[in-house]
């Protein structure tokens, strides 16, 4: 059996929505989160393979389980990520929960409803951020903030790709509850052009996805560490930018991405608007701690 290293997609962090480990994180932390990024991306595109079968998906994410747990050190996606947290003391317990998310998509290929939705975000997109904050030493009292932004930031992306996913690894992740409430089923991704039933119901998903946003908006601004609270408000202001394109386009036949120059000016933003929030907030113990 190959390897999970075998089967990489050749996707790394510069091509993802939102930024990972950029240079506004600590050099400190940088390579540890890209260390986590790395093995992610191993696992996921285990997961996303479009030509292995559901058994050979799971032999493969299981043996990254083994090696990242210890009991092995066969699988080089894993290996490293271990020998990392090892060196800083912490837990893998961020990265078997991404593993969970993964084998279930083995397996899985529809979503009843949102709380469905929710649970797959649970393991697949919350253990990220709140694997960020432990390296940075972060609260817990943080992961509901963290939770919010992060699933949101996993249905912008399964709403972006929601006819790709279909085409070609038959997977939707767009509720079917929503899309009967429309009269439709998963054959409406299919189309060239959303049909006006279609753009409401993934309208409709975008407006769920801002209420979480809602819920994070004030995320950043509680993270004590100040170079990450500025990562995690440019994070939160591109999220909202993309809500809105979501709600506006269509995603079968339009892109519903930012232009390089909309993502930058997009983070300046974002960055702008957290430095006068720490000068300003009545804590000053959160205003200046910046670490390098």
């Amino acid at each position: 059996m190959n390897s999970a290293s075998d089967m990489r997609s050749g996707k790394g962090s510069s091509d993802e929505n939102f930024p990972v480990a950029s240079w506004l994180v600590a050099p400190r932390h940088r390579r540890l989160i890209l260390t986590f990024y790395d093995f992610a991306r191993a696992a996921d595109d285990v997961g996303d393979h479009p030509t292995l079968d559901a058994a050979t998906k799971l032999a493969m994410l299981g043996q990254m389980e083994r090696t990242l747990q210890g009991q092995d050190d066969t699988e080089p996606a894993a290996l490293p990520l271990r020998l990392a947290l090892a060196e800083r003391g912490l837990s893998p317990r961020h990265g078997l929960d991404l593993l969970v998310a993964f084998k279930r998509d083995c397996t899985k290929n529809r979503y009843d409803d949102w709380a469905e939705l929710m649970d797959y975000c649970r393991y697949s997109a919350n253990p990220v951020g709140r694997f960020v904050l432990d390296v940075h030493g972060e609260s817990e009292e943080l992961w509901p903030v963290n939770d919010a932004l992060c699933s949101a930031l996993q249905i912008i992306n399964h709403l972006q790709d929601c006819a790709e996913d279909y085409r070609e690894i038959d997977r939707v992740y767009v509720p079917r509850d929503a899309l009967a409430a429309e009269g439709l089923d998963v054959s409406a991704l299919a189309a060239a052009q959303a049909t006006p039933a279609l753009r409401h119901c993934l309208s409709q998903l975008a407006l769920r996805t801002d209420h979480l946003l809602d819920v994070s908006e004030a995320f950043a601004g509680r993270i004590r560490d100040s170079r990450l609270a500025c990562e995690v408000a440019v994070i939160q202001r591109l999220a909202r930018r993309l809500v809105g394109l979501l709600r506006d386009r269509d995603p079968l036949s339009e892109r519903v991405h930012l232009s390089k120059s909309q993502m930058a000016a997009t983070a300046l933003g974002g960055v702008l608007d957290i430095t006068v929030q720490r000068l300003f907030r009545p804590d000053r113990s959160l205003a200046g701690r910046i670490t390098s």
